[in-house]
């Protein structure tokens, strides 16, 4: 599973405006419904839903949110730079300022794991999360996670 198979460049923002984690989950879920065809109140439900069963703030500025939705067909990942990090109830307790979404079919199961693992890898790397945050352009963003990823993986 790559990076690139998730995530498009078009599927990046560089400058996602929220002030609290609702606000950021509600426009992830507007614009991945637009991604995937699906309803952008169930996808936001399921983010929601799993945020109650526990955090996706992991740290270090850094939120996966994640769900399975039975309409989809395969894996879709979406990356967010937000202009101003918010509160995401995050283990470490310190304000998320990049989000990577993950939204996988029902039917995904280990697909869904390796995702999460892929996606957990990149974003652990210190020196890829700071070229994420001084990076300004989608496209320069989504040439950095899909690079990072693969050196990661090699």
């Amino acid at each position: 599973m790559e990076l690139a198979d998730l995530l498009r460049p078009e599927h990046v923002v560089a400058h996602l405006r929220a002030t609290s984690k609702k606000q950021a989950l509600q426009d992830l879920a507007k614009r991945a419904a637009q991604i995937t065809g699906q309803n952008e109140r169930a996808i936001f439900d399921v983010l929601m839903e799993r945020e109650r069963l526990g955090t996706t703030g992991v740290g270090n500025g850094i939120a996966i949110p994640h769900g399975k939705l039975s309409g989809l067909d395969n894996l879709y990942g979406m990356f967010a730079r937000l202009e101003q990090p918010i509160d995401f109830d995050a283990i470490d307790e310190r304000p998320v300022d990049l989000i990577f979404l993950l939204l996988a079919p029902d039917s995904a199961g280990a697909d869904h794991l390796k995702a999460l693992a892929r996606v957990s890898r990149l974003l652990r790397d210190k020196a890829a999360c700071e070229k994420l945050r001084g990076t300004e352009d989608a496209e320069a963003l989504y040439a950095l996670l899909v690079e990072s990823a693969g050196i990661r993986a090699a």
